[in-house]
């Protein structure tokens, strides 16, 4: 039997070795389907929207039977059913198929698995959902080295980020961030680069906290070098990921479209210390883009170092950042400010501290983590409601935007 022109067996071999060793056997139709989702990770270059938007439209698996197939344009705009999608398929075609080979996409298996790297897709309980905001630009599936379930921390994280030519201030800055978060049960997001990155990485992992690295390449080579024994580190308490197979190298371009995942896995994302054209600065409009928080910390007026957070926070809002404490404001909202409607009780203030900006929770959660009886949780939501301090959100509430009450004072 075969699928994809390659013999089943060949596909089974491929997939068994990305799994865990104690995953239970894969039928043959989760085997063509991991296939299909570790060849769309060969095929395209990280970010490419067509083939985000045809694999939305049919599906990993038929999306790459098509291509196998040869399929005419034709024939891909009735698989489609979508004009506007089926005219960008062309050009694609030109980038896709030269890379289009069993032999590549097998290779990616082999090497993946010599490198103990684990495919993780959609399917995966691990997968991280907060990537899915990317749309069509959201990769087929992840190449993780590590603990794929470290992931699950990004729900409550923050993206450290900035200039690879660090200076002592935004080091300790970096330092200080990274290790009060950690002793608030954030998780640390990071690029694993010189500088900013790197300080990210090591202050969490002397916090014993989680923190998980975004590599611009394959990881059968960590990227850069010097940061090897790093990352191994990082590989050893959390993990470390890419989009891009085994040996693929780290490009300009390609860190450009990593800072995306970056942006897409965390809460919030500072940027630390970072120039007027620095790399952080894309991460920063990804999160932009995302509707994540986005913080700055303030430099020196006179510090080139710091030209790009001052144009952050000058021009696009971002709040400012001076202490943990403000990354968690910006993440899960002001704790003191004086509430709207007359005053604020101590029932809104621990319906308020049992939830989440980002993640809806429903009355029922609530009153589990308040202590509160729900018919007194859902009085205490429709109050914030009227404030702005609440929001309802699908199948549960989240934090507002507006104003929160102040605790009560001695």
């Amino acid at each position: 039997m075969k699928a994809f022109r390659i013999e089943l067996a060949l596909l089974r071999e491929a997939v068994l070795g990305t799994l865990p060793p104690d995953a239970a056997p894969p039928d043959d139709d989760q085997v063509i389907a991991r296939f299909a989702a570790g060849a769309w990770t060969v095929l395209p270059e990280p970010g490419d929207g067509v083939a985000g938007l045809v694999r939305e439209r049919v599906g990993d698996v038929r999306a790459l039977q098509l291509l196998v197939e040869g399929t005419s344009a034709t024939a891909w705009a009735q698989a489609l059913d979508d004009g506007e999608v089926a005219q960008m398929v062309p050009d694609a075609l030109s980038r896709w198929l030269p890379r289009l080979g069993a032999e590549r996409i097998l290779g990616a298996f082999s090497q993946g698995a010599a490198h103990r790297q684990r495919l993780l897709t959609r399917a995966d309980e691990h997968w991280p959902l907060a990537i899915d905001d990317l749309g069509p630009h959201a990769p087929a599936a992840l190449w993780v080295r590590g603990d794929p379930a470290a992931l699950a921390a990004c729900d409550r994280s923050a993206a450290l980020v900035g200039s690879r030519a660090s200076s002592g201030y935004g080091e300790l800055v970096t330092g200080q961030l990274a290790a009060g978060l950690v002793g608030r049960r954030f998780a640390i997001v990071s690029g694993g680069a010189y500088g900013i990155d790197g300080t990210a990485h090591r202050s969490t992992l002397a916090s014993g906290g989680t923190t998980v690295a975004v590599l611009a390449g394959g990881l059968d080579r960590f990227y850069p070098a010097g940061h090897d024994e790093l990352l191994q580190r990082v590989v050893a308490t959390g993990c470390v990921i890419a989009e891009a197979p085994s040996g693929v190298p780290p490009t300009r371009w390609r860190f450009l479209a990593r800072n995306r995942l970056i942006a897409a896995l965390a809460s919030a994302t500072v940027v630390v210390e970072a120039g007027q054209r620095s790399g952080s600065i894309n991460t920063a409009g990804h999160a932009a883009a995302l509707g994540r928080p986005l913080g700055a910390v303030p430099g020196p007026v006179t510090s080139g170092s710091s030209t790009g957070c001052h144009r952050l926070l000058r021009d696009y809002g971002a709040a400012v950042i001076e202490r943990p404490e403000h990354v968690v404001e910006l993440i899960d909202g002001p704790l003191e400010e004086s509430v709207a409607l007359g005053g604020g009780t101590s029932d809104e203030l621990r319906v308020l501290d049992a939830m989440s900006a980002r993640a809806p929770r429903g009355v029922d959660e609530l009153a589990v983590r308040t202590g509160m009886a729900p018919r007194d949780v859902t009085a205490v939501l429709a109050l914030l409601e009227l404030g702005g301090a609440v929001l309802e959100r699908g199948s549960g509430w989240v934090r507002g935007l507006g104003r929160s009450p102040s605790p009560p004072r001695a």
